[in-house]
């Protein structure tokens, strides 16, 4: 990895590098007015920690979920990767023509885990669906490749290994959010032919099919393009201390979940979703997010899309989210006639942590509307207006313990 300026060599300039670079450059933007953000703060962790307790979540372990069978696939570098499969709960049938249900593939995003889709894999399961999740190499419980092994194209390849490993028959509804959207589309592009004949149906959640060069994340054109300019660099000197950037995480604790809150939802979500994100970003290495960070602004799979011409595909984004801005999935959808397309109002990007239950409904929609369109050999690709969702009960709920604790 490169190093740049007097400062690289010890963990106090990495500390610095983080802190102007990384997560400090959304730290500066948030904070630029300190009072205010420090009441925000405050705030906004009352108010976290009360949805909590109105839902009886007091413990990590709410979100934990042992599955039947865990497996590793070792993928074409030899890299393993961590798979886990839940085996149907409900019944196993298509009530409309008695064929067996598809089975679920969920690739998750850049800096989460498998644990991410915790809600949907529960729903799924419940409803008479096999589900199959994975860990993308470096992430999770997965091993870590070669620096240059990092990117899109070979996400997509893993995929493929994952598939023939754990699904070798049957139907198949492929799910992936951000970087798991991407890596589909890799997918797609690179075993059209496979694509055709095995997926029923797809979900691209909070994704986008290149031109993320111009994402300014939330915080302004200039410091938008300073993350784009020196992110990668900045995030591999942090790589050479690891340790150190692990300490000043662990020291900032509920400055980590305020700025983690404020990049990923758009909304306000219990204490402990926020906790469970800021756990899966750091616990990603600073070299696996370094080695793929580059090729994010370079990703254009718009051409993959043609694979999935005539499946069945949601397209499901927020309004709000500030990673991959809702233009980047109406450009999916022009892209994929038919499409079911549904914006989340108020929603960020962690999307199907934020608000789950909708997410949920429509996936178990989706997998209707794929063993329909299997049955008769093909999907409509009769173009479909956006749906917009406003999830009107959380936004109440947020405010009314808010005039609670201010009245306490």
């Amino acid at each position: 990895m490169s190093t740049a300026g007097s400062s690289g060599g010890s963990p106090v300039g990495a500390i610095r590098a983080l802190t102007g670079l990384g997560l400090g450059l959304a730290a500066a933007g948030l904070t630029a007015a300190a009072g205010a953000a420090a009441d925000r703060l405050s705030r906004d962790r009352r108010v976290a920690l009360a949805l909590d307790a109105e839902a009886g979540v007091t413990r990590r372990s709410t979100y934990f979920e042992a599955p039947d069978h865990e497996q590793i696939v070792y993928s074409s570098d030899g890299v393993p990767l961590h798979v886990v499969i839940d085996e149907p709960r409900g019944p196993e049938l298509n009530e409309e023509n008695g064929a067996v249900k598809p089975t679920v593939v969920f690739s998750h995003g850049y800096c989460l885990s498998l644990d991410c889709w915790v809600f949907q894999r529960r729903a799924l399961r419940e409803a008479g669906y096999r589900v199959v999740l994975w860990d993308q190499r470096g992430h999770g419980l997965s091993g870590t490749g070669e620096t240059d092994s990092y990117h899109i194209d070979q996400l997509g390849r893993d995929l493929k290994y994952v598939l023939d490993a754990v699904v070798p028959e049957g139907p198949i509804i492929l799910i992936g959010h951000s970087m798991g959207g991407m890596t589909i589309m890799a997918l797609g592009l690179d075993f059209p032919a496979y694509t055709k004949e095995r997926v029923v149906g797809a979900a691209f959640v909070a994704t986008s099919t290149g031109g993320l060069s111009s994402v300014s994340y939330g915080l302004g054109a200039a410091a938008g393009k300073a993350v784009h300019a020196f992110g990668p660099a900045a995030a591999g000197r942090l790589a050479r201390f690891q340790e150190a950037v692990d300490g000043t995480v662990r020291a900032s604790k509920d400055v980590v979940n305020f700025i983690v809150d404020w990049g990923s939802f758009g909304s306000p979500v219990p204490m402990s979703i926020a906790e469970l994100t800021a756990e899966m970003i750091f616990s990603t290495r600073m070299e696996v997010i370094s080695a793929l960070m580059p090729h994010f602004d370079r990703h254009d799979k718009r051409e993959a899309l043609n694979s999935f011409r005539g499946i069945e595909t949601l397209v499901f984004n927020g309004a709000a989210d500030k990673l991959t801005p809702p233009a980047h999935s109406d450009a999916i959808v022009r892209l994929l006639p038919g499409a079911e397309h549904v914006v989340i109002e108020e929603a960020g990007h962690v999307i199907m942590l934020e608000h789950p239950v909708i997410l949920n409904e429509q996936l178990l929609a989706l997998g209707q509307r794929a063993c329909r369109a299997a049955a008769v050999g093909h999907a409509s690709e009769e173009t479909r207006a956006p749906v917009h969702y406003l999830d009107v009960g959380r936004r109440q709920n947020a405010k009314r313990i808010a005039r609670r604790l201010r009245q306490a």
